[in-house]
């Protein structure tokens, strides 16, 4: 950590003793490296599936699944706030985290539910406040969120999002993906974290989490400790990562940057975060806020002893995650996961596959909330009941007798994005 800044140089000077035009890179190529789309994972994907389905292929839907809801839900309590703050705030987010990714384009599936659009879903904050879901997850364009800043501005603007100003947190994002990665100044930072201020109408940032294209250079080492002074200077309250591996956030910590998370695949699918990343963070008390709890949805009860070729691969997420499920084990494995969650949740009750997927990720003592992205607000009541149970020593060892099956990751978190091995 930093001493005090009155003793004459800031954080922004030290970076500059310690080494010496903003231009976007075009969106397509964030895309392609977070998604996992290019060619080869394209094909896997399909040949996972069964010889590649189209989005018009019918959806194998077992009444018996979309009919099992557990009774105690309708009186299911709100949502809860962390216990204890993130690290170097006073921020207690909802340990569930509305993940706007949804909100880009891309993302709308069928259109009866589709609520990614327009007046709808900026209605749908509303709900998701009531329940207890009262942190967002957003970006800028550059990293592939489209409108969904403008769209929870006009929600904290509106009747609703005025009367719960001191309820919703809004985690934003710095995406260093273009010409500025190699020439990052102060300037820069400043000016891309003040565009998400203006557009969502508040004074100062929840948080901002910065992702980086190019490990090449090293300069975000430099733009975290430019966070930091901003953090300093009143406009963020957390300075965080996206998409960082364990090595780089070491670095920036090293530096003297005040990191409070960094967000991260993470789930009974993805668990390359337990490699390095867990450790460090329990030895530094950074805390992860993992994506993709219940891959795409995926991990849910309607797949459960689904023909392999009766899939609708009809949105973003689940192209990525089909891809992930390729690299991790395969259908017939995929297959007996779901068998032993859905016999775990039925031992809590009848609790859904998807929640028992995320409280496995919830468990961990790294893991503040979790992220999960929607569509609509239909699943806010299964995200209520995510707290109505929890699992013990025996579910876990019946989770981890399959997980051991599968494939082990080789590598950290985020590699294989970026094109290194799973």
């Amino acid at each position: 950590m930093r001493g005090a800044r009155g003793r004459g140089r800031t954080v922004t000077t030290r970076a500059r003793a310690r080494r010496g035009e903003h231009a976007r890179a075009r969106a397509s190529d964030v895309e392609r490296r977070r998604r996992g789309d290019d060619a080869s994972r394209e094909t896997r994907r399909r040949d996972l599936l069964a010889g590649g389905v189209g989005v018009g292929a019918s959806v194998w839907l077992p009444g018996s699944a979309e009919a099992r809801v557990d009774a105690s839900r309708a009186n299911a309590r709100a949502v809860p706030t962390t216990e204890t703050p993130l690290r170097g705030t006073r921020l207690t987010p909802s340990r569930v985290i509305k993940g706007c990714w949804q909100l880009s384009g891309g993302h709308g599936g069928d259109r009866d539910s589709d609520r990614t659009k327009g007046d709808a879903a900026v209605e749908d904050f509303e709900r998701f406040v009531e329940a207890g879901v009262t942190t967002f997850d957003t970006g800028p364009e550059a990293c592939g969120y489209g409108p969904s800043e403008l769209i929870i501005g006009e929600y904290l603007k509106s009747p609703a999002g005025r009367r719960r100003a001191n309820e919703v947190k809004v985690f934003t994002k710095l995406c260093c993906v273009g010409r500025e990665q190699y020439g990052m100044t102060k300037e820069w930072v400043e000016a891309n974290v003040d565009r998400p201020r203006k557009r969502l109408g508040v004074d100062k940032l929840n948080m901002v989490q910065m992702y980086w294209n190019d490990y090449g250079s090293k300069g975000y080492v430099d733009a975290a400790l430019y966070l930091t002074d901003l953090k300093h200077k009143g406009k963020i309250d957390a300075v965080s990562l996206t998409n960082f591996d364990t090595q780089r956030m070491r670095e920036m910590v090293d530096a003297g940057a005040e990191i409070s998370t960094n967000q991260i695949q993470y789930s009974l699918l993805d668990r390359r975060p337990e490699k390095y990343m867990t450790k460090y963070c329990k030895d530094t008390g950074i805390g992860l806020l993992p994506y993709g709890v219940v891959a795409g949805g995926l991990l849910a009860d309607k797949y459960l002893d689904a023909p392999k070729g009766e899939f609708r691969i009809n949105t973003s997420s689940l192209r990525k995650y089909s891809s992930v499920l390729a690299e991790v084990g395969g259908f017939e494995w995929y297959q007996s996961l779901l068998k032993t969650l859905r016999a775990v949740g039925d031992k809590h009750g009848g609790a859904s596959i998807s929640n028992v997927a995320s409280k496995w990720v919830l468990d961990s003592p790294v893991v503040p909330a979790i992220i999960i992205g929607a569509r609509n607000a239909s699943h806010i009541d299964d995200h209520r009941a995510l707290f109505d149970f929890d699992l013990d020593d025996s579910d876990r060892r019946d989770i981890e007798s399959v997980l051991e099956k599968g494939y082990q990751a080789k590598e950290d978190a985020y590699t294989w994005e970026r094109g290194g091995r799973w």
